[in-house]
């Protein structure tokens, strides 16, 4: 109408803007060469600043991080005239019709751009033809880990940058900045490790087929937080080695109790175990950390060992000793491993129990008999009463086995000399 004629003829501010092609000439020029086609290799600088590591995973061998990629280079094809000397900054949208530098990254598992809201892309273009492409990136790429002195550990990874279709005679790829090219965020933290070092470095890549090629390297050095493994793994298993040895304190005719205890130690180590290899990756090597669970296993397994022998040496005693008394005339005494069938418990020969024994003597000889077996039991039991109230840690300490004595000294002495060695390598 009109009137809306006569509206845009009056709203000044509405100019229709030149196209940026048009500005830039692209139409008039072959994108699809480098510059300087034919001539030296063009000069590609790259600065890069991470901005956090996400994730470091021991099982897959990765790791992940976002970073600022920068790319420095010189296209005279995009130099423009200007007034002011001002740049031209654009977005992803222009990026397809011009040459960019076809960078990757080497021994990368996963990657891509940012694109919320808008994809994180930016190029910037100055009168004489400088380009900046800086893009938004996220990164998986491997690390070769050696997990020898796991989790005493330091690891060395390395993201590394490359062209792909430009070799050394087209393309030369370089630390803009030199060692300051690469800076990273001062809020940078992991929960299993420390971030040691930041640093960049350079070399060269040869593939048969096609060539020599310029690559950098962007090195970290990790050290491990070992505050984590003492509390889930390493305290857990010195706390069931010196449980163990508390059975080297216990009656050794007290087969329930040793038993037990041994057995749920051994069950106890093999649950730590179980729990630290699922979070570890299936090497074909010996860890740290193995050696000092199945050391600590070995103790607790040889502490029930040590009771199998220490019972095994007790009733072959006994034994002998009944043999060497024989039974005594009209009398039968029980013997000491059957008494132990009954209640799991060996018993002194000063406190068995005598049978009542038939006798052909006259009666007044049998109530005799019976007089002095009954005051005999009384006498007994008072005794037992009275050591039991006076001392029981000496009546322990008297019924343990020669070998328990040796064994709270060794047992300890050997697992404090294994730490101090191993914490100090």
């Amino acid at each position: 109408s009109k009137q809306e004629i006569k509206m845009r003829k009056i709203d000044s501010t509405k100019v229709r803007p030149l196209k940026s092609e048009q500005l830039l000439r692209i139409e008039g020029h072959d994108f699809a060469l480098r510059p300087g086609f034919g001539g030296s290799p063009i000069p590609v600088g790259i600065d890069v600043q991470v901005e956090s590591i996400d994730s470091i995973s021991e099982v897959d061998m990765d790791f992940t991080m976002t970073l600022y990629l920068r790319h420095y280079w010189k296209d005279e094809r995009l130099s423009f005239h200007s007034n002011k000397n001002k740049s031209m900054t654009f977005d992803g949208r222009l990026i397809k019709k011009i040459w960019v530098p076809d960078v990757f990254f080497v021994h990368s598992k996963r990657s891509f751009i940012h694109d919320t809201i808008v994809e994180n892309v930016m190029l910037r273009v100055y009168p004489d033809g400088n380009v900046l492409f800086s893009l938004r990136i996220t990164v998986s790429a491997m690390c070769f880990m050696d997990f020898s002195r796991f989790p005493l550990d330091r690891q060395n990874c390395s993201l590394e940058l490359e062209s792909y279709a430009y070799n050394e005679d087209n393309l030369m790829l370089y630390w803009k900045h030199g060692n300051k090219s690469l800076s990273t965020d001062e809020h940078i933290s992991l929960s299993q490790f420390f971030i040691e070092e930041f640093s960049a470095s350079s070399g060269l890549a040869f593939y048969s087929s096609t060539g020599w090629y310029n690559r950098l390297f962007i090195n970290f050095a990790l050290r491990r937080h070992i505050f984590f493994f003492v509390l889930q793994s390493y305290f857990p298993a010195m706390l069931m080695v010196m449980l163990s040895w508390v059975s080297f304190w216990i009656d050794r005719r007290a087969v329930p109790a040793r038993v037990s205890l041994g057995v749920t130690t051994v069950l106890t180590m093999s649950t730590v175990m179980t729990g630290v290899s699922a979070s570890m990756p299936q090497v074909s090597y010996i860890k740290a950390v193995d050696v000092y669970l199945w050391t600590s296993f070995l103790f607790v397994f040889l502490s029930v060992i040590e009771y199998a022998a220490v019972n095994y040496l007790t009733t072959t005693e006994e034994r002998k000793q009944l043999k060497q008394r024989g039974k005594a005339s009209g009398m039968y005494s029980i013997d000491a491993v059957q008494a132990m069938a009954f209640d799991g418990c060996f018993h002194d020969m000063d406190v068995d129990m005598d049978l009542t024994a038939f006798s052909d003597c006259c009666e007044e000889n049998e109530t005799r008999a019976r007089a002095a077996s009954v005051s005999y039991v009384d006498t007994a039991r008072i005794k037992r009463k009275r050591s039991l109230k006076g001392s029981v840690g000496r009546i322990i300490l008297e019924n343990n086995h020669v070998i328990d004595k040796y064994s709270r000294i060794i047992f300890p002495s050997v697992y404090i000399a294994f730490n101090f060695f191993y914490w100090g390598l």
